[in-house]
């Protein structure tokens, strides 16, 4: 596996942090069984945003289109 900095100068503890994520997501794909569903991301779930109330058009709804209520 290579790694590749493109910008910046991170120090030898910040590039150990990123290598250590990148392997431990790796373990956890080889991990699952062949033909498994992979896991979704949570970020990525249209559930996780399906629950939020949407602010109606009037004349407080700017107040509401930032703060959650």
């Amino acid at each position: 596996m290579t790694i590749k900095v493109v910008r910046g100068n991170p120090t030898p503890e910040e590039l150990a942090a990123a290598l250590a994520v990148v392997r431990a997501r790796a373990a956890a794909a080889a991990a699952l069984p062949s033909g498994a569903p992979v896991p979704r991301d949570s970020w990525a779930d249209p559930a996780r945003i399906a629950g939020h109330r949407v602010p109606r058009p009037g004349p407080t709804a700017w107040a509401r289109t930032y703060w959650p209520s």
